[in-house]
């Protein structure tokens, strides 16, 4: 597959990273997680393929939310009605009028409110391991503390791929990438400032 050229548009004064690949019929955006770093996801051979077969039938459009990844860092992570104009930056700057939303994790509910708040812009909407609120989505108060205190002390070793991807825990490869992909996605205080 040919090298996917990252590039900017603008929401306000905020750069938000993204890349378009693939082709078809339908136009794709896809909302990440709460971290994300495009670059980094072609490097992950699984999750290269993955992407690679959403570009076999659709215009496939990856971003970074502003303040991870890619895109420009703020001081304080907006709220979701700025968010979704991230969503909408990235369209625009590629001329899509109407796209299917496919929101994964906490994108999920970015991609959710979207879609209700833009029903002209929306084709579709499309959920993958999504929660309405982060937090309820780990299992006990303990273990959240336990994953705070993990970002604040051990950002960036893969250890978080416990609660995001449990099968591949043992994958030595893939655990290193993980810990890549946290690094890139967002710095430890970029991610404790996403849940305050």
């Amino acid at each position: 597959m040919e090298q996917i050229r990252t590039r900017y548009a603008k929401n306000g004064d905020i750069h938000v990273a993204y890349q378009v690949f693939g082709e078809g019929d339908v136009d794709l955006v896809f909302v990440p997680g709460f971290i994300s770093h495009i670059e980094n996801y072609w490097d992950e051979p699984n999750l290269a393929r993955w992407l690679r077969r959403l570009g076999s039938f659709s215009r496939t459009i990856l971003f970074d939310k502003q303040g991870t990844g890619l895109s420009d860092r703020v001081s304080k992570l907006p709220g979701l009605d700025v968010r979704m104009d991230d969503v909408c930056s990235v369209m625009d700057a590629e001329g899509i009028e109407k796209a299917a939303i496919f929101g994964i994790s906490e994108g999920g509910s970015l991609a959710t409110l979207f879609a209700a708040s833009h029903p002209d812009r929306s084709r579709a909407l499309i959920l993958c391991g999504a929660f309405a609120q982060f937090t309820s989505w780990i299992p006990t108060q303990e273990a959240m503390e336990n994953f705070f205190q993990y970002i604040d002390s051990d950002w960036g070793r893969g250890e978080s791929l416990q609660l995001f991807a449990p099968t591949m825990e043992d994958d030595p490869a893939f655990k290193q990438w993980w810990g890549k992909f946290e690094r890139l996605g967002g710095s430890p205080g970029a991610v404790k400032l996403s849940f305050s």
